[in-house]
C-alpha cells in the first residue's frame, strides 16, 4: 500500500535502473520524477521503500536498485506498456504466415529472441492424442512407414516392422479404413471401437491395425518439448556476463529441458501474459531472470506457450506487447495452417 509519491519514485527508480543498469541516487530522482521534493525528502522516501522491501542498496554504492518485490509491484500497478511499432507488427506478420508448423514454431522462438535480444522460447503443441490422417507406405517387404498427422497439422512418421509383406491394396484398404471410421477421435476410442470392428476384416489387416494403433499411441503421446533460440544473446547481457555459474547453470537449464517444460506447462494454463520475476518461477537457475509468457491457441483450443527469458532488468513495457502479439499472431498462423 504505497502512497502516490512513493508510487512515483519507485516507477521512477526502476524505469532509470532498466535504462542505465546504475544504483539510483536522490538526485536522478529529483530530476526524473518531476516531484516538486527536497533531496532530503526524497532521501525518506527512499528510506521507507527499502524498509518495505522495494529496493535496496549495493554496498558499494549510495544509490539504489530494485529487489524481485519491487519489480512485481511496478510490473503489476505502475507499468504503462508501450505497444508494438506497425514496422514491428508487420515484420512478425511476414514471418509467421501459415507454414509447416515446426517451421512456424521455429521463426517464432527466433523473433522473440531478434526483437528483445534475449532468448526466446516456444513450447511446442501438447500432444492431442487424436489424429486426422493416417497412411501406410511400403518401404520394403516387411517395413512399412506409418504416417500420421494431427488436427494441428503436425506430421509424425513411425517405422513398422510387420511379420510378412503388405501388398499396395491391403495398405490402402487398411489406410482408409481408419480414416473414415476414426478421424477426429481419441486412440482411446478408437482401441474399444477396434475390438468389434476389427472382426470384419481380414486377420492380417486386422494385426497391422493394431500395430499401427500401438505405434500412433507411442507416437502421439511422447509428450511436449520446445524450441529455444538466441540463448548466446544471454552472454551479452552485463547482468549475467560478470556471473560464470549463473550462467552455466541457465545453459544447463536450456539443455536438460525438464525443468523448463514444466514452467511452459504451468504458463500454458495462464490466462494471458505472465511474468515470472527472479525466484517467483520456482526454478532456481532462473532465480536472476525474468520470464514473460504467453498461451498460443490451434483452432480455438490453447495448445503451448511463448516466452522470452532474460534478465530482471528488462525493458517491461516492450517485452510484454511483443511476447503477447507473437502469441496472437502464432495462434493465427497455425489455425490457418491447419485448416488448409
Amino acid at each position: 500500500m504505497l502512497n502516490e509519491r512513493s508510487q512515483i519514485l519507485l516507477k521512477t527508480l526502476v524505469e532509470r535502473y532498466i535504462s542505465d543498469g546504475q544504483p539510483v541516487g536522490s538526485r536522478t530522482l529529483s530530476k526524473y520524477s518531476c516531484l516538486d521534493l527536497s533531496a532530503a525528502s526524497i532521501r525518506n522516501v527512499m528510506a521507507d521503500l527499502e524498509e518495505m522491501g522495494f529496493i535496496t542498496s549495493p554496498h558499494t554504492s549510495a544509490g539504489r536498485i530494485p529487489t524481485p518485490m519491487g519489480y512485481r509491484v511496478f510490473v503489476d500497478t505502475l507499468l504503462t506498456v508501450k505497444p508494438l511499432q506497425s514496422v514491428e507488427i508487420h515484420q512478425l506478420e511476414e514471418q509467421l504466415h501459415p507454414d509447416n508448423p515446426q517451421r512456424l514454431i521455429n521463426s517464432a522462438s527466433q523473433l522473440l529472441s531478434e526483437l528483445t535480444q534475449f532468448a526466446g522460447v516456444v513450447m511446442s503443441p501438447v500432444p492431442s492424442n487424436v489424429f486426422k490422417h493416417i497412411e501406410f507406405i511400403p518401404l520394403s517387404e516387411k517395413r512399412i512407414l506409418l504416417i500420421l498427422v494431427t488436427p494441428e497439422g503436425d506430421v509424425q512418421n513411425r517405422m513398422l516392422l510387420t511379420d510378412r509383406a503388405y501388398s499396395q491394396p491391403e495398405l490402402v484398404m487398411a489406410s482408409n479404413f481408419f480414416n473414415q471410421h476414426f478421424a477426429g477421435r481419441t486412440l482411446d476410442e478408437i482401441t474399444v471401437s477396434l475390438r468389434d470392428e476389427l472382426q470384419q476384416l481380414q486377420i492380417d489387416i486386422s494385426i497391422l491395425m493394431k500395430a499401427a494403433l500401438a505405434a500412433s499411441n507411442e507416437t502421439l503421446s511422447s509428450g511436449s518439448q520446445y524450441v529455444i533460440a538466441g540463448e548466446r544473446n544471454l552472454l551479452n547481457v552485463e547482468d549475467f556476463s560478470s556471473n560464470v555459474h549463473s550462467l552455466r547453470r541457465l545453459f544447463d537449464l536450456f539443455e536438460q529441458r525438464t525443468e523448463m517444460l514444466k514452467l511452459l506447462e504451468i504458463s500454458r494454463l495462464a490466462d494471458g501474459v505472465k511474468i515470472y520475476i527472479g525466484g517467483e518461477s520456482g526454478v532456481a537457475p532462473l532465480d536472476e531472470c525474468s520470464v514473460v509468457t504467453a498461451p498460443y491457441e490451434v483452432n480455438g483450443q490453447v495448445v503451448g506457450t511463448v516466452g522470452v527469458i532474460g534478465p530482471t532488468r528488462m525493458a517491461y513495457e516492450r517485452v510484454i506487447p511483443i511476447v503477447d502479439v507473437t502469441a496472437k499472431l502464432l495462434s493465427s498462423a497455425l489455425t490457418t495452417a491447419t485448416q488448409a
